[in-house]
């Protein structure tokens, strides 16, 4: 016998932070009816105490957040869903500091090695198993080679039908890939996935950094060709929820100390040259200089004051 390992991870935390204690007791009730859920508690700067949940797919997922809010009345937030890769230590004085485990898990971008030490990461896979009307295979086909995958077998089951398998990432499939797949297909396709284990990739830590500072809360662990639409995808999302300051705040996306993008939000600005009727320019010059000056020394010395909704919009669940 060999318990069960979660393919899913995702972080639920309340929305309202007094609901903590409530919380834990419907979490520690409902695992007790569903040994198959990992749960350990997490703690996030930004969103409070909460916890980081395993799950044996996104339906799971979704079935045990349904019951919270269904039988316990949860106002939770739960947090984009990521999965367990892996990494293979270099050295045995690496191997040794890290318990004599030649391969570890990630779970957590918190938890990401220094790529020195590591010979290669490792990805988890899974046969995905197609079945669709035969007009919409070129579409279907397009859609899972866009996800990273290969294709394994395709074969007619009759006239019309055909069944499609490919070997598919599953940090790929487990947010938006059945939407789309029924999207492409007109809602005719069926999906259904099964375990393949694990693959080497080049995966990396992906940091958003706000004025030059990183903000760990909102670090994720992607795939090297994925990185740069991620990154984008941030910091124009931080960009919409940041409230403007009394100073420019510059967001970055960065791999490896390496900047991939940037997104600015423009300072509030007092208009210091209303008073100004007239007179010499080297007056109206005098005050703009002053203000620039100001500003200037407020970045430096100022801290952002990012909301919790900020955050929440980015990590959550959309």
């Amino acid at each position: 016998f060999k318990p069960v390992k979660p393919m899913v991870y995702a972080g639920m935390f309340p929305m309202d932070s007094s609901q903590y204690p409530a919380m834990k007791n419907a979490m520690e009730k409902l695992v007790l009816n569903d040994s198959s859920v990992s749960i350990e508690a997490d703690n996030s700067p930004a969103l409070g105490m909460g916890w980081r949940l395993g799950f044996l797919g996104l339906l799971h997922m979704e079935v045990f957040n349904q019951r919270l809010e269904q039988e316990f009345n949860a106002n939770l937030l739960a947090t984009t869903p990521s999965v367990c890769f892996k990494a293979r230590l270099k050295g045995q004085k690496v191997i040794k500091a890290h318990g004599g485990e030649e391969v570890i898990s990630i779970n957590n971008p918190s938890m990401f090695p220094d790529k020195h030490k590591i010979e290669e990461f490792l990805e988890p896979f899974v046969t995905g198993t197609i079945i669709t009307p035969e007009e919409y295979c070129y579409d279907i086909t397009s859609l899972c080679m866009d996800c990273r995958g290969r294709h394994l077998s395709s074969s007619y089951i009759d006239e019309q039908r055909m069944l499609l398998k490919f070997a598919l990432p599953l940090s790929e499939i487990i947010v938006d890939f059945y939407d789309r797949l029924k999207s492409f297909s007109s809602g005719y396709a069926s999906f259904d996935y099964e375990d393949l284990g694990y693959e080497p990739a080049p995966l990396i830590k992906l940091n958003i950094l706000l004025n030059g500072s990183v903000v760990e809360e909102l670090s994720t662990i992607v795939h090297e060709s994925r990185s740069l639409d991620i990154g984008k995808h941030l910091c124009l999302r931080l960009k919409e929820n940041i409230p403007r300051q009394l100073y420019e705040v510059i967001i970055q996306a960065s791999v490896e100390s390496q900047i991939i993008s940037r997104e600015t939000v423009k300072a509030l600005k007092k208009n210091v040259l209303a008073k100004c009727y007239g007179g010499d320019v080297t007056r109206k010059m005098k005050l703009l200089k002053r203000q620039a000056e100001g500003k200037k020394k407020m970045k430096m010395f100022g801290n952002i004051s990012v909301p919790k909704e900020a955050f929440i919009a980015v990590l959550k669940r959309s």
